[in-house]
Order: C-alpha cells, then structure tokens, then sequence
C-alpha cells in the first residue's frame, strides 16, 4: 500500500454521521508537543483505514470546562467526518500526555482506547517549544529567562495547570507515561521515538500500524511540517542547565522503555 495519494472519502451507503450512537475514537496521539506530530497527523491522514478528526488539535480532553457537569461527548464527535464502518477514528492532540486529568478522562471516554506518544530530546523540545510561542507573541522573555523563571510562573497559575511556560515541565516523560499506564496498561500505549519518525518514517509508521491492527504502507514520502531554522542556536550555558535537570530523568526513561537515550545527554 502506497502512502503517495491523499485519502479521500464521500458519502456512500452503509455510512451514517458519527454521532454519540456511533461507535467511539479509538485512538490519539496523545503526545509529545513539537515532536513530529503534526507530520505524524499528516501521514495518518493518507491510510485508507484511517479517519482522523477535520483538524489536527481538537483540544476536547484538556478542556476542564467540557467536564463541568453532565458530559456530553456529542461535542467531541461534531469534530469529526463521517464515520466509514470499517475505518479507525484517531485525532492528535500532543497535550493530553501532559494535562493532568486527560488520561482518567479518555479512559473514562473509552477504555480501550490506544495511544501513541513520540518522544523527542527534552533539552531540544523545550527549545523548540519556547521558540514557537516566542514567534506567536505569547512568550515575552528570552529562552535563558523562561527556563530558570519556570518554576515560579507555572507556580502562579496553581491552581490551574499551565499550558505556557512549562518547557521544561513537559519534558519529564517518565510519570506523565505511567499515568498512561495505569489506565491503558503499556500493551495499550505505543511510545516512538523523534528522531526514528524523521528519519526513517516508512519503518515508524509500519510500527503504528501494527499497533493498530491495520495494513502498512509499502512506501511513504516524508514529511516536514513546523521545521526551520531557529534566529539563533541555544546557548551553550542553557543547555548544560537543561543537561543537568534532565539528566536523571533521561536514565529513567532508559530504564523504563530499554532505549538508548545517551545522545540526548551530548
């Protein structure tokens, strides 16, 4: 199967609105953000077994205000296309990996739900991250600044959880994964890694696949998306700052998944 051409699909007999009856999502890519995801959502967007959300981030599992009350899932299910009786519905959100309450409520939504998370070099990903909210304007301080000021700021959003300013925060992947373990088990979460999606995409999309029982592409072409140039490199003195925090986490995170992080650690 050939990842080449773009999935299109219409309205035909057998297909009804997904709808609060239909059946549910059943899977997300639930993390990390700035690594790869946006071009994960686009190559899964291309399998003819696979009916992802009409936008990339419906943010429905992070939104404490759609969990006020009786929830009505019927808001979530409007963010989606029609449902093909035969295909998988995902979306990809990266900040439910983080937001404290979304794996208890995705569980709650679906038990059965699967998972998929990359992970990227935390001292890079905080870097890329401060970078794209810097250029948004919603981050006013230099990288230097916001990293050694963190702690502080998100304490001043308590308590609310903060979806700015937690570069660093979001980089410590060891407990937000075993909170997905303990709702969905690890047969229930696959865990890629960055570098493997960029470079070699065709092996860690045939990886997803597998994970979801699902054909694999024979070939794919690559895809870029949010990648460029930073105005200027990290500095030296802040990524040996971010080394040392990380440090121990990255051993960790080793120990769990058996990978070989020592090149995140350079």
């Amino acid at each position: 199967m050939s990842a080449n051409r773009k999935q299109t699909r219409g309205r035909s007999p057998g297909r009804e609105p997904f709808s609060e009856a239909a059946p549910k999502v059943d899977f997300l890519v639930c993390g990390v953000k700035k690594a790869g995801t946006s071009a994960l959502d686009q190559y899964l967007r291309l399998h003819e077994d696979i009916t992802m959300a009409n936008w990339k981030e419906v943010h429905y599992f992070d939104r404490d205000e759609n969990f006020l009350g009786a929830v009505d899932h019927r808001k979530y299910h409007a963010a989606f296309p029609e449902k093909p009786n035969d295909a998988l519905m995902g979306e990809s959100t990266p900040s439910y990996i983080y937001w404290n309450d979304a794996p208890r409520r995705i569980w709650e939504y679906n038990n059965l739900m699967k998972l998929i998370v990359v992970l990227r070099n935390p001292i890079e990903r905080a870097f890329s991250d401060w970078c794209m909210e810097y250029a948004r304007g919603n981050e006013k301080v230099c990288f230097s600044d916001a990293i050694r000021m963190e702690a502080d700021r998100v304490r001043s959003q308590l308590p609310r959880q903060s979806r700015l300013h937690s570069y660093v925060d979001r980089g410590r992947y060891v407990p937000q994964l075993r909170r997905l373990w303990f709702f969905f088990g690890r047969d229930g979460v696959l865990v890629l890694r960055y570098e493997k999606l960029r470079r070699q995409p065709r092996e860690a999309l045939n990886e997803v696949f597998r994970f979801l029982n699902i054909p694999g592409f024979g070939s794919v072409d690559q895809i870029i998306v949010n990648s460029g140039r930073y105005q200027e490199p990290m500095k030296l003195e802040d990524k040996r700052y971010l080394r040392c925090i990380f440090e121990f986490e990255v051993r960790q995170l080793e120990r769990e998944l058996g990978w070989d992080c020592a090149d995140w650690l350079e």
